[in-house]
């Protein structure tokens, strides 16, 4: 893939999709300089070993700096120079956004607005930055679209991720930022985060410990693959958003815009039943799960479904991979960093 931005800042670079990411990006020789808090939310050895992994590339930097510190921030920018921003740094988990709001604001809004502050004041060509499916919230129309207003959030999670696309749309709007969001939907894969349900539940079986299946099994996810996601990612990077000309004040179209701001979906297209899900999880381990059913979560939407059109128009990329191989590939992953049997 011939990437024509080489200098790139991403931020979470510990993370799960952070980490593959700048693996993908490494690999095809872009200069990638992380950083991340390494807070402990999950598990910070697994952080550290992601962490690992990217240490030996001689084009990887890494500070362990917190996006919002405004000055930290502000130092690593004055010592770089970058071509593209991603922000894929924000504290994750809807459940946890009913605990702990003040951890939200701080990371997905005060942190947000550095990054913005930080990209406007040293010539980043464009800031990528991760939104979530969940600011759908109450929207119930399905797939889910971009050009559809998002103005009921279920969770301050969501209400942070919403924020983020507003803001960005002000900084395109007043500086000519070029800013692109990508709403990620239910992404899993290998090194996954802990409190995800593939992580739980595998977790939960092996070790012969039931499950908690919300809203009774009726739950539906747009399950997306880790390497689909980066697939997304890396193709949007290298395409700066241009102003539609069709976009209406009278008829304002939410995922495009007069300025230099988009708005993708990158999901697998493909909603499936969380009973469907476990079901491949126990035909994979070759374990049946003790499943404890519960009612849906405050702050859980029933369903989440990706409408993919833009994405596939404008990368010509459609995520495809279907769930019996991503949750093979998880697992195969799990036994081998746990080493169980």
């Amino acid at each position: 893939m011939n990437f024509k931005f080489k200098r790139v800042f991403i931020t979470g670079a510990a993370g799960f999709i952070g980490f593959h990411l700048s693996r993908r990006l490494l690999e095809e020789g872009c200069h990638v300089t992380g950083i991340d808090n390494l807070n402990p939310y999950y598990d910070v050895k697994l952080k550290e070993a992601r962490l690992e992994k990217l240490m030996p590339f001689e084009n990887f930097s890494f500070f362990k700096t917190d996006i919002s510190d405004r000055e930290g921030m502000k130092k690593v920018f004055e010592n770089s120079e970058f071509d593209v921003v991603v922000n894929l740094a924000a504290q994750a988990g809807v459940r946890y956004s009913i605990e702990n709001p003040h951890a939200y604001i701080d990371s997905n809004v005060v942190g947000f607005v550095n990054l913005l502050e930080c990209c406007r004041h040293n010539n980043v060509k464009h800031f990528v930055f991760a939104s979530s499916s969940s600011v759908y919230g109450a929207n119930t129309k399905m797939p889910f679209s971009v050009h559809r207003n998002v103005d009921h959030p279920v969770s301050l999670y969501a209400a942070t991720k919403k924020s983020n696309e507003l803001m960005a749309h002000t900084y395109s709007h007043l500086y000519g930022l070029c800013c692109t969001g990508l709403r990620f939907f239910t992404v899993y894969g290998p090194w996954g985060r802990p409190d995800m349900a593939l992580f739980l539940f595998t977790r939960a079986i092996l070790e012969e410990k039931p499950i908690k299946v919300f809203n009774h099994g009726k739950m539906q996810r747009d399950f997306t693959y880790i390497d689909d996601i980066v697939e997304g990612v890396t193709r949007i990077m290298g395409r700066l958003p241009e102003p539609d000309p069709t976009w209406n004040g009278d008829d304002p179209d939410p995922g495009t815009s007069y300025t230099k701001y988009k708005i993708y979906n990158i999901g697998n297209n493909n909603p499936i039943e969380l009973m469907e899900f476990i079901n491949v999880i126990e035909k994979v381990l070759g374990k049946k799960a003790k499943k404890e059913f519960l009612d849906l979560q405050p702050g859980d939407v029933p369903a989440t479904y990706a409408e993919i059109d833009d994405l596939i128009k404008d990368v010509g990329f459609k995520p495809a991979t279907p769930i019996e191989t991503g949750i093979k590939r998880f697992i195969s992953w799990y036994k081998e960093y746990y080493g169980s049997n």
